[in-house]
């Protein structure tokens, strides 16, 4: 932060053309940026201070609370929200979990905003006892924030740094966000994975399905395909989609969206690399959105062998499929992009389609 925001993009184009190559061997598109403030949809809240007057932000490096509701990287819908929300904590008599005397309920407040404005929001409690004082006070709750159409208590009982635990408590008829990118709905459960920056996510679908509709493959696989937006954006009449997905609540969020299409869609629940190799048939094109660590050695071993004819690979971390395309030498970029997802960070998405020499 403090670094002008143009430059900013600049840099990390620089240093994924370093790590992967120039212009004179792959065709570069230009970077996409979107706003560089107000962009997140999404806040994680640690929740500190008491029930009377709670801290809603970070901890800080003593232990004590950060509070973050005006962060200028929320959008303004979050902005407006936070607050409303930290006076139903005191409503509800929400004790805050003490990190150090390991007392309280209250561990994080979860918000996201769909594209639409509606929220999604989850209070992760040590247990139910604080339950029956939420239930009484959500009608207000949903009264001064109706823009709350999602309300869910996740339960997450353990002393350790998880973010949520398995269970999760809807207390609203919604139980999903729905999530309007380009011309395609994505419905967003309460533990799915969802691109925190929604139109940059937007212009990365598109990107992809333009590519994917040029080669204009009969099959096509979505590997950590998450929600769906990839296999949603690329599914078309004729085309075989299938979607590998290692989160129970992603799929189900996924199967939810493609009942809604027309197109041939299948979505498993699974590990990406033991699915392909159970699977009989190579696709024409395979989508790959890894995790930070990247796809790894045995995957790109796989791909490296496989009757694929191109690959979509894209990557919030330049190093690791830097890594990963050494591993798969008969693998040329032909095309890529930086697409500024996390503006005031190192961070960023690189697209990347690759087809052999």
């Amino acid at each position: 932060m403090g670094v002008p925001y143009p430059a900013q993009v600049a840099d990390k184009l620089h240093r994924a053309q370093t790590l992967l190559g120039g212009p004179e061997s792959i065709d570069w598109l230009p970077p996409f940026s979107g706003p560089e403030s107000g962009f997140r949809n999404k806040a994680k809240m640690v929740v500190t201070g008491t029930a009377d007057e709670p801290v809603l932000g970070i901890l800080g490096p003593h232990g004590t609370g950060v509070d973050l509701r005006d962060c200028g990287l929320h959008s303004p819908g979050l902005q407006d929200a936070l607050p409303v929300l930290a006076r139903f904590v005191a409503l509800a008599r929400l004790e805050p979990y003490d990190v150090a005397r390991r007392t309280g309920e209250l561990k994080y407040l979860l918000v996201t905003e769909s594209p639409d404005q509606e929220l999604m929001v989850r209070l992760v409690l040590r247990s139910t006892e604080a339950l029956a004082r939420i239930r009484k006070h959500l009608p207000w709750l949903r009264e001064t924030l109706p823009r709350a159409q999602v309300v869910t208590v996740n339960l997450q009982p353990e002393h350790k740094a998880v973010l949520e635990g398995e269970q999760e408590i809807v207390l609203t008829e919604a139980d999903t966000l729905p999530m309007r990118l380009n011309d395609v709905v994505l419905h967003l459960r309460p533990q799915s994975f969802f691109q925190t920056n929604t139109a940059v996510a937007a212009a990365l679908y598109r990107q992809v399905r333009a590519w994917v509709d040029e080669l204009a493959p009969a099959s096509l696989w979505d590997l950590y395909c998450g929600v769906g937006g990839f296999a949603l954006h690329c599914a078309a009449p004729g085309r075989q989609v299938l979607g590998i997905e290692s989160s129970t609540e992603a799929v189900a969020s996924a199967r939810l969206s493609a009942a809604t299409t027309a197109a041939t869609l299948r979505f498993e629940v699974g590990d990406a690399t033991a699915a392909v190799l159970t699977e009989r048939d190579t696709p024409e094109v395979i989508i790959v959105n890894p995790p930070r660590r990247g796809i790894g050695a045995e995957l790109a071993g796989w791909l490296e062998g496989s009757a694929a004819r191109a690959v979509v690979y894209s990557s919030c971390n330049v190093e690791s499929l830097a890594r990963d395309l050494a591993l798969m030498p008969s693998w040329r970029v032909r095309r890529a992009q930086v697409l500024d997802m996390f503006p005031q960070t190192t961070h960023d998405e690189v697209l990347t389609l690759l087809t052999r020499d």
